[in-house]
């Protein structure tokens, strides 16, 4: 250990510094007492509503059930938005499909008729080089036409008619064609008034449905409120408070 100074205290300094530090122990001390609360006077008051127990206990359950009505119609009508949410997700694929297959079945419709044209044009062409070829195997030559003026008049003729029985033809598929667009369309049609009677029907049995509910709920508060008056009744002439007393 290495040198060390040791240094006498000075008695007359701790003796200061006590004095001083009793004198403040001292004036907080009188300070406390001097700032003491007194003690609490309050003036006599009835505590307490104007109704009567039996007042209160009636107004309490009738705010309890009026809670848990209120607590069901909060689910049910939570119910019916998810349902009706859900519904219109549903009706709104569904029209989405509806269009996709209306657009297809359109689609289709454009391909069968073009189809239908080329085929035609097609039979139609190699009708004319039939014919053609035909009409150019007849004999022309005037000595012929005199000798035997049959057969070109009855080829001509058969041209004729079978040129007509494909004119014929073609306007019959075409006119076919068009009564089965208007059957088509008036099945759409139809089916969208079917489609419309039934959001109506639904949203009339809905409105139907909350109605009901009201009268079920206004029901029973009636009855509530009669069983409520009854037991007030049978229980006020035995009762020992007083009406404005509230316990």
């Amino acid at each position: 250990v290495g040198p060390y100074v040791l240094v006498t205290p000075n008695e007359t300094r701790r003796k200061q510094l006590q004095q001083i530090a009793k004198k403040e122990l001292d004036d907080l001390e009188q300070w406390k007492k001097e700032h003491r609360p007194g003690p609490i006077t309050l003036v006599p008051q009835r505590l307490g509503g104007n109704e009567s127990e039996a007042q209160v206990r009636q107004s309490q359950q009738m705010i309890l059930m009026q809670s848990k009505y209120q607590k069901k119609h909060k689910r049910e009508e939570y119910i019916k938005a998810k349902k009706a949410a859900e519904e219109a997700e549903i009706q709104k694929k569904k029209a989405i499909q509806r269009e996709k297959a209306e657009k297809l079945e359109v689609k289709k419709r454009q391909e069968e008729m073009q189809r239908r044209e080329m085929l035609l044009e097609d039979q139609k062409y190699k009708t004319n080089a039939l014919l053609n070829r035909l009409d150019t195997g007849l004999p022309k030559s005037d000595s012929c036409q005199i000798a035997n003026p049959g057969p070109e008049p009855t080829a001509w003729k058969r041209s004729h008619a079978y040129k007509q029985a494909l004119q014929e033809d073609e306007n019959r598929r075409l006119e076919e064609m068009k009564r089965e667009q208007q059957r088509k369309a008036e099945l759409m049609e139809l089916k969208q008034k079917q489609e419309e009677e039934t959001r109506t029907r639904a949203h009339q049995k809905e409105q139907r449905s909350c109605l009901q509910s009201l009268f079920i709920f206004y029901c029973a508060l009636r009855v509530n409120n009669a069983f409520l008056d009854r037991l007030q009744n049978k229980t006020q002439p035995n009762n020992i408070y007083q009406p404005g007393y509230t316990g």
